[in-house]
């Protein structure tokens, strides 16, 4: 099985790396941020917008498209791409997460999930095998096997319990992957512990697969114990394969998970954050409700270049957060995307010029001022 990643360059003082995963409807580029489009949408934004603002990859995810529209109609509409109007890949979480968010309406057994429907209660059943069925027929560049997420805190047992069926569900959507068009990533598991994330990544490849996602992290564990299990999974996983860290983060998490040596992330920060009014800037964060702001006439972000910064001032963004516009989301969203997207920009200019360590260094001073 050759892999989809093409390894360009690394970083001499981390482990850094530059490259590009090539998939049916194109190639990105790593180190990349995917805008989150949970129900086939990007909220607050069009697709034309994400591509104006560089986005190369968006995430969709499977529950939610499994219990509305269908993907069935989906299917019939032409696939994801054809539904939702984007041409570049598409990533589909495999719902694991929904599933470990809902798990007080979710029974989990060997089989796979059976759930209330969180729209009108409804009983749903999602094995392995109708996970992968579903993103076929979404027709997504990348399927994610379905796993089962690990809170934090979570004692050995119960770690080791669910990692060993996140591996079985694993072996049984290898089996039933049939469009090899599309890649299939498998998700480590494993909670805090060690040996347990090697555990699974030894099962992982073993079945081989497309690339491989790091689960179960950012999910309410100190930062520094999230970061120090990223760098022990990643140094684990194959050279030649994508390393994606589901769900994560900030643009501090971007830059320290891609030291240690990540490829992929998505986080619904941005486009959340956007519509509450905090807004990322290279100085850090900004609440733009702040009375602070009602009648500043500078961008948001003097050293961004976004649709946003280049048009509208402070003022303005206020006034139409505290008037409730539904610009404010569009403009607030638009700014935010297009911050996360080209501070990965920044980092693979940094890696291929081997001045990644700079780079970070700069980050975090600008931020001290």
């Amino acid at each position: 099985m050759s892999s989809p990643f093409t390894l360009h360059c690394t970083s001499s003082r981390s482990a850094a790396r530059r490259g590009e995963v090539r998939t049916s409807h194109g190639i990105f580029q790593t180190p990349i941020f995917m805008p989150v489009g949970t129900q086939a949408t990007v909220k607050g934004i069009t697709p034309e917008n994400l591509k104006e603002l560089g986005a190369q990859i968006i995430l969709a995810n499977t529950y939610h498209l499994f219990v509305r529209p269908g993907h069935e109609l989906i299917r019939d509409l032409g696939g994801l791409h054809s539904f939702m109007n984007w041409d570049h890949p598409i990533l589909t979480d495999s719902g694991g997460f929904q599933i470990f968010s809902l798990r007080d309406l979710a029974k989990i057994s060997e089989e796979g999930a059976t759930f209330k429907s969180h729209l009108d209660g409804g009983m749903l059943f999602l094995s392995p095998e109708k996970v992968v069925a579903v993103q076929e027929d979404l027709g997504s560049d990348i399927m994610m096997c379905l796993d089962t997420c690990i809170p934090y805190p979570a004692d050995r047992q119960e770690a080791f319990e669910a990692t060993r069926l996140t591996g079985r569900w694993a072996k049984r959507s290898r089996a039933v992957h049939k469009n090899n068009d599309l890649l299939l990533f498998g998700i480590v598991q494993g909670g805090m512990y060690d040996d347990l994330r090697k555990m699974a990544v030894d099962e992982l490849l073993e079945i081989g697969f497309d690339g491989y996602a790091l689960g179960g992290l950012s999910v309410g564990e100190p930062i520094e114990m999230m970061r120090e299990m990223t760098e022990k999974s990643a140094a684990l996983l194959p050279v030649d394969s994508p390393r994606y860290l589901m769900g994560v983060g900030t643009p501090e998490d971007l830059v320290e998970s891609v030291y240690r040596g990540i490829d992929m992330f998505d986080c619904v920060m941005p486009t959340r954050n956007a519509r509450n009014g905090m807004l990322f800037t290279s100085r850090g964060r900004l609440v733009i409700k702040n009375a602070q702001y009602h009648d500043d006439s500078r961008p948001v972000d003097e050293l961004c270049d976004c649709y946003t910064c280049r048009n509208y001032s402070r003022a303005y963004l206020r006034h139409l957060y505290m008037a409730r516009e539904i610009l404010s989301s569009h403009l607030n969203t638009v700014h935010n995307l297009h911050y996360f997207v080209n501070l990965m920009a920044g980092i693979r200019r940094a890696i291929e010029e081997d001045r990644f360590e700079i780079f970070r260094k700069e980050f975090y001073d600008l931020r001290k001022h």
